[in-house]
């Protein structure tokens, strides 16, 4: 029993085999063939994982674009990174973490069968960020063991058809259908970008919409114009960093070659995402079907925030870049108030901002991208900030968590067992 309980275990720490054994499941429901279900399992979990490839990519060349552009404006600060708060909390608070994962997930469940919130979250790594959180400020308060356990899944359970449902609404709107979800604990930043871009956005203009002049034709290419626009950004931190810090980056490879290097490394991650997306939607959906009709009927299959990408291509350049302006430019309030500076990451600027941009444009179009997006930015670069002393008694103010909801939910958890 134990050894099936850690196998369990096991298959929820790996998001790609979870969603596969999702699929595999709708499809035996279903009644398949056995060539159906094969070819739509093992499709699920390929695109799921191309996907993974795309990010580990883009985090890579993200990640050395961080290191420069810290060291080019001499930048130093807590930078927001879920994965590196979750690590460094793994060693005091793993086995709560995994357990909280597991039965996190039955409450899902059971929640979108007895509610009218029927919705499965399917984003395996924002699951585990989540509980590691609320983990973390259930034990500042005293609570340990079976009921902080119990506790804890009931409140990521409750929140993994919760704020799907908030941004529904505008995913609707986004998506062009009902039948698919917003799973990505960033919830709050796509709506309230959706709000402003429908309160002082003009819908008749959209980001795909934009006129380019012939002699830039090649910028509606999406990874050109992606590998064209970090270029100048990377361009940019590396001249100010310096030949030689770039060089100490980049292990004696040349910083010129380095830096179009990792822009077109950058650009190749998003063009990997966008075809792990489609894939993994054009099968998840018609195997949800059968959990749909048999387990949870009318359930929805909430997503990644990369889901949204290919809808509006435009809209997550101008969404990214929006975004880390804001981030810019709250570094520089927060230096100037002597307040602790949050790093502005590009990671969650890009993947948030970028989602961000997609909702802005959906409810404004143009104006509602870059005011959707810019406003979001300015939120998570002040919530990671208030969140720092709800986490810092416990060792862990080098880092933070990165995204809307961790910041909302953190403060409010923290408030309640303080």
């Amino acid at each position: 029993m134990v050894n099936f309980f850690e196998f369990m275990l096991s298959l929820l720490k790996e998001p790609a085999i979870m969603v596969g054994l999702i699929a595999f499941i709708g499809l035996v429901v279903q009644k398949s063939d056995i060539s159906t279900i094969l070819k739509g399992t093992i499709k699920t979990v390929m695109g799921y994982l191309i996907l993974g490839f795309g990010a580990g990519a883009l985090i890579g060349a993200l990640n050395n674009f961080s290191t420069i552009f810290t060291e080019a404006f001499g930048v130093s600060g807590v930078i927001p990174n879920n994965e590196a708060i979750v690590a460094i909390a793994q060693e005091a608070f793993g086995y709560e973490m995994a357990l909280i994962i597991f039965f996190a997930f039955i409450v899902n469940i059971i929640l979108a069968r007895i509610t009218p919130l029927k919705f499965i979250f399917l984003t395996g790594h924002h699951t585990m960020f989540m509980s590691m959180l609320v983990a973390v400020i259930l034990s500042t308060a005293g609570i340990k063991g079976t009921i902080l356990v119990a506790l804890g899944s009931i409140i990521v359970g409750s929140l993994m058809v919760i704020m799907p449902a908030i941004a529904q609404r505008y995913t609707v709107k986004v998506m062009g259908t009902d039948q698919l979800a917003m799973g990505h604990f960033s919830t709050l930043s796509y709506v309230i970008s959706g709000y402003i871009g429908s309160k002082f956005g003009d819908i008749s203009k959209s980001t795909e919409d934009i006129n380019v002049p012939k002699s830039l034709m090649f910028l509606r290419d999406t990874p050109v114009a992606i590998a064209t626009t970090m270029v100048l950004f990377f361009l940019l931190a590396s001249v100010f960093a310096g030949s030689k810090f770039v060089e100490s980056i980049s292990g004696g490879q040349n910083w010129l070659v380095f830096t179009f290097m990792q822009s077109l490394t950058f650009a190749g991650g998003v063009y990997i995402v966008l075809q792990g997306v489609k894939m993994f939607i054009a099968e998840i959906v018609p195997a949800f079907k059968g959990i749909s009709d048999k387990l949870v009927p009318g359930a929805k299959p909430a997503l990644d925030c990369p889901m949204v990408f290919p809808v509006a291509p435009n809209a997550v350049l101008i969404g990214f870049l929006s975004s880390f302006s804001a981030g810019l430019l709250v570094m520089g309030i927060q230096g100037m108030m002597g307040w602790t500076v949050i790093v502005a990451g590009v990671v969650p600027h890009f993947f948030v901002g970028g989602a961000s941009g997609v909702y802005g444009n959906a409810m404004g179009g143009l104006r509602g991208a870059i005011l959707g997006s810019f406003t979001q930015g300015i939120c998570i670069s002040i919530l990671p900030m208030l969140l720092l002393p709800v986490l810092g008694g416990l060792g862990l103010e080098a880092t933070t968590f990165s995204d809307f909801d961790f910041g909302v939910v953190g403060l409010v958890l923290g408030w309640i067992v303080s």
